[in-house]
C-alpha cells in the first residue's frame, strides 16, 4: 500500500514544480527605469503604471526605402516583443531581406517622462551600432501624444538620427488617450445651485403630489401640492403685474360706457324730450 502512495506522492510534486516553472516563464518582464529603485521617482511610477493598458498590445510598421532598406518595427510597451528570448527587446527591427533581427531599446533600460498632452517613452542599451555613431548602443524615442477616443493608433516611424557622433536616436510617434490630462468635471457655483434648485423642486412637487393623493385623498388639481395657496398666488402676481405694467394712470376714466341704472335714466330722459306730440 505504501508504493501506490509514495507514486502518487511524486506526481504531485513534479505537477507543482511544473506548474511553478510554467507560471514563472509566463510572467512578462516590465519596464525598468533607469537607476536604483530607490531612485525611481513618483512620477515615473505613475506614468508607467499610466501606460498599463497598453502593455498587452502590438504594433508595427514596415520602412522600405528602395532595394537596400525594407525593416519592420515591431514595439510593444513595456513588454518584451519576444519574451521567449529573455533580450528585454522592447522595440526591434526585422530586416525582411535576410530576417536579422536588432534590438532597437530595451525595457529594462527605461527612460519617461511627460509634458501636459504627451509621454515620452525611451528605451536605451538597443544593439551596438557598427560604423555608426562611434559604435554607441541604439536608442529608441517613442512619443506617445493625446488622442481622446484612441486607445492607441498611428504607430509610425519619424527618423532614424544616426548621422551623429553619439546620441543618436530612432524617434517614432502614436496616438494614445492614455497620454491625455484628465478632463476638468468641476460645476460652477451657479450649476450647483440650479442643480440643487430643480432638484428641490422635482421632490417637492412629486412627494406633494403623493402625500394628496394617497395621504389626504385628493383628485384633480387639488392632488398638487398647496393647490389653493398656487392659485391665489397667481391671481396676486397677475394683480401685480396690471397694478405695474398698466399704461394710463388708475384715475383716467374708462374708455367704454357702463350700463348702469343711474345712465340708463338720464339716456331715458333725454329720449322723452324728443318725442313728438300725439
Amino acid at each position: 500500500m505504501s508504493s501506490p502512495c509514495h507514486t502518487s506522492a511524486v506526481l504531485v510534486v513534479f505537477m507543482a514544480l511544473a506548474v511553478g516553472v510554467g507560471a514563472e516563464q509566463s510572467k512578462e518582464e516590465s519596464c525598468d527605469v533607469i537607476g536604483d529603485e530607490s531612485s525611481e521617482s513618483q512620477m515615473e511610477r505613475a506614468l508607467l503604471k499610466k501606460l498599463e493598458p497598453l502593455s498587452q498590445m502590438r504594433f508595427n510598421v514596415t520602412v522600405e526605402k528602395g532595394k537596400t532598406e525594407n525593416y519592420v518595427y515591431h514595439f510593444r510597451v513595456c513588454r518584451e516583443v519576444n519574451s521567449t528570448l529573455h533580450d528585454f527587446g522592447g522595440l526591434v527591427q526585422t530586416d525582411r531581406q535576410n530576417g536579422k533581427t536588432t534590438v532597437i531599446g530595451r525595457i529594462n533600460e527605461t527612460q519617461v517622462f511627460n509634458g501636459s498632452d504627451w509621454i515620452m517613452l525611451i528605451y536605451k542599451g538597443g544593439d551596438s551600432y557598427g560604423r555608426h555613431c562611434s559604435g554607441e548602443k541604439r536608442r529608441a524615442v517613442i512619443m506617445i501624444s493625446c488622442k481622446r477616443g484612441v486607445t492607441a493608433s498611428s504607430f509610425s516611424i519619424i527618423s532614424e538620427e544616426r548621422e551623429k557622433e553619439q546620441d543618436c536616436f530612432y524617434l517614432f510617434e502614436m496616438d494614445s488617450n492614455v497620454a491625455c490630462p484628465a478632463e476638468d468635471s468641476h460645476l460652477s457655483v451657479g450649476s450647483i445651485l440650479l442643480i440643487t434648485f430643480a432638484s428641490l423642486i422635482a421632490i417637492y412637487v412629486i412627494g406633494g403630489f403623493l402625500y394628496q393623493r394617497l395621504v389626504v385623498g385628493a383628485k384633480g388639481m387639488e392632488q398638487f401640492p398647496h393647490f389653493a395657496f398656487w392659485q391665489d398666488l397667481g391671481n396676486l402676481v397677475a394683480d401685480g403685474c396690471d397694478f405695474v405694467c398698466r399704461s394710463k394712470p388708475r384715475n383716467a376714466p374708462a374708455a367704454y360706457r357702463g350700463v348702469g341704472d343711474d345712465q340708463l335714466g338720464e339716456e331715458s330722459e333725454e329720449r322723452d324730450d324728443h318725442l313728438l306730440p300725439m
